[in-house]
């Protein structure tokens, strides 16, 4: 079950995180879906969406997931982020992050996410795993 609605994930990350990269399509069980619009800043040559910005951008996608499970949290933090460049995403279009977490304990979290281009969304370009330390609640 979710604890916290696209909107109020976005007002909250507004506040704490402004300078994060998308926005939310939706959260569910354990999982949430995001849409990086590409512009020039995200670009290396090619033109082609550069790898940073893939690894960025699915690293805010795992933490809205955690989010919609545990409620706002600034200090949910990476501990760890594996990525796998699978081809070019193009510069031209959008790119979708599809995560989920694979385990959500008191302490941590585990997931994964799957990286899409808009120009074809049957082959991920990326795929990443990442952990998240999570606060201890008194």
């Amino acid at each position: 079950m979710t604890v916290m609605t696209v909107d109020e994930i976005e007002r909250f990350l507004d506040e704490v995180f402004p300078q994060r990269m998308g926005r939310i399509e939706s959260v569910g069980e354990m999982r949430a879906t995001m849409r990086l619009k590409i512009g020039h800043e995200h670009l290396r040559p090619g033109p082609r969406v550069s790898g940073p910005t893939m690894m960025g951008f699915a690293d805010v996608a795992l933490y809205v997931a955690i989010l919609a499970q545990i409620g706002p949290e600034p200090m949910a933090v990476t501990c760890d982020l594996n990525c796998h460049f699978l081809r070019a995403a193009s510069g031209d279009h959008d790119i979708i992050a599809h995560a989920r977490l694979i385990k959500l304990g008191r302490r941590m979290g585990v997931g994964e996410v799957q990286v899409y281009s808009t120009s074809d969304d049957a082959r991920p370009v990326a795929h990443v795993v990442a952990s998240y330390a999570l606060p201890i609640k008194d």
